[in-house]
């Protein structure tokens, strides 16, 4: 009875000692800087995307409930329009790089040198730099893209920061006639007056309301995403450049062995010649 309970002890802990070695390469062959930066980039998209969405929709709301603006008849060009687009440009974003996070995590685990000691040795194929090269190209552009969202973004966060400071000056100082015409953000054309000052019941009603304060913090929400996904794309491009150098390296290495072991082979032949010609001359 001692001895089956002393081997199945022994046989537990050299299982917990295989697990945890496994468990150890397993840790080891993760690419952690593509992993920081794909979580960073998943956030900073699930952000811009969420809280941008929803602000479009409360901008809205606004719009129709305050500014008493309605959508155009037919096929109008306006800024409901404007806005229904940037949704479904949203749509567009945030499918576009969940698939490209996954496809940079992918090819962080294949330049990964940890990779090599759970596989093996591998070679480094003409096609391989390619991809590497490629998704290098390819990140710089969305890093100028998400840039240009960025400035784009804080467009919407200046104008509700500036009618949130005419909401602030306007209980500030008593008796203070202060306007927002849309006219000069462009939301509206020069013939259609939509302004709204301060001494009517509407803007009252706007500044009181949540909906205003709300648009305006999920707008810096979505503008701090936008930053974190430039951030992610700064930080993926050192990690490619960084996975370029490591292939561009493995290939020269790579090459190098392939000559020396073909020169060995060649001495050996070269060997195996001399002693096959001395045996015969001595036979």
């Amino acid at each position: 009875g001692l001895e089956n309970m002393d081997g199945g002890i022994f046989l537990l802990i050299t299982f917990s000692i295989r697990c945890f070695e496994c468990c150890i390469k397993c840790l080891g062959g993760i690419p952690y800087a593509s992993l920081i930066a794909t979580i960073l980039l998943y956030a900073g998209v699930a952000l811009f995307c969420g809280c941008g969405h929803e602000a479009l929709s409360g901008t809205v709301n606004i719009l129709q409930t305050y500014f008493e603006m309605t959508r155009s008849a037919g096929d109008v060009i306006d800024v409901f329009t404007m806005i229904d687009i940037f949704k479904y440009v949203i749509y567009g974003v945030a499918a576009a790089f969940f698939v490209y996070g996954i496809l940079l995590m992918v090819e962080g685990f294949f330049t990964t040198g940890a990779i090599k000691d759970l596989y093996g040795d591998f070679k480094i194929t003409t096609c391989g730099r390619c991809v590497s090269a490629w998704f290098i190209m390819l990140t710089y552009i969305f890093m100028l893209a998400w840039l240009g969202v960025t400035a784009f973004t804080s467009l919407p966060v200046y104008m509700y920061f500036n009618l949130w400071t005419i909401c602030r000056n306007a209980t500030l100082v008593d008796g203070a006639n202060l306007c927002l015409d849309l006219r000069q953000y462009g939301i509206v054309t020069i013939g259609e007056e939509k302004k709204i000052c301060t001494m009517s019941e509407s803007f009252i009603k706007m500044c009181d309301s949540n909906e205003l304060n709300m648009t305006f913090h999920l707008f810096i929400v979505a503008l701090a995403g936008a930053g974190a996904a430039v951030i992610a794309m700064v930080h993926y491009l050192m990690v490619l450049s960084a996975n370029w150098a490591y292939v561009k390296d493995a290939c020269r290495m790579q090459k190098y062995e392939d000559i020396k072991s073909k020169e060995e082979q060649e001495l050996h032949d070269i060997h195996s010649t001399r002693s096959k010609e001395r045996l015969n001359a001595y036979t």
